[in-house]
């Protein structure tokens, strides 16, 4: 769990719930004057999202407010995989989140209160960058929590036209995990091609 000025608390599984050292998740949110469990929503964080860095920088520029708490988890069916186009504030080149049946990756889960996801939706540029939808249960798709909880329809962005649309390379999609931002930059440089989007990247999504 991530605090305002950079503070972070580990959190542990027990018996079904979260503790933040001694004390229950849900009571210690309440004891600081922020949304408890049941006020959040689960959005599946892959790519720069799960970084605590990143969690600052939307401190500092978004004004992102209250403590985060981030789960791990582990996925299946999906991946995230590198973006076709640079971002063109810093050049860097994004993650977009696609279906690939039967691989198994770790990510985190942010359990972000309603002013946290408005946020997020500004970072992420929802409706012009990437959508908000809800992943939905079929093709193989599964999310845990490190507890072994399975996530029902979580939240998660995905690519929106053609800016995100997702990189091929040899008729496949770059996972980040194989491959890092330096070697995405020369794939782009290289003729990188983009893959189909429209359908979600495969995903079967539903509209929050």
């Amino acid at each position: 769990m991530h605090r305002a000025g950079g503070y972070a608390h580990r959190l542990r599984p027990d018996g079904g719930g979260w503790r933040v050292g001694a004390q229950d998740l849900d009571a210690w949110l309440r004891a600081h004057d922020a949304p408890g469990l049941a006020d959040r929503a689960a959005v599946l964080a892959y790519g720069s999202n799960a970084c605590p860095s990143k969690i600052t920088w939307l401190r500092g520029e978004l004004g992102l407010t209250g403590p985060v708490v981030v789960l791990r988890c582990r996925t299946v069916g999906v991946a995230a995989v590198w973006a076709v186009r640079a971002r063109v504030r810093d050049g860097q080149v994004p993650a977009v989140l696609a279906a690939m049946p039967g691989r198994v990756e770790t990510h985190a889960v942010w359990l972000a209160c309603p002013e946290q996801l408005a946020v997020l939706d500004v970072c992420e540029g929802r409706g012009e960058r990437y959508d908000l939808v809800r992943l939905e249960p079929g093709t193989g798709v599964e999310i845990r929590t490190e507890d072994g909880r399975l996530l029902d329809r979580p939240l998660a962005y995905v690519t929106h036209g053609a800016a995100r649309a997702p990189m091929l390379h040899d008729g496949r999609y770059v996972p980040i995990s194989e491959v890092d931002q330096a070697g995405a930059q020369r794939l782009l440089s290289h003729g990188a091609r983009p893959g189909p989007h429209d359908d979600f990247c495969g995903l079967p999504v539903s509209f929050p």
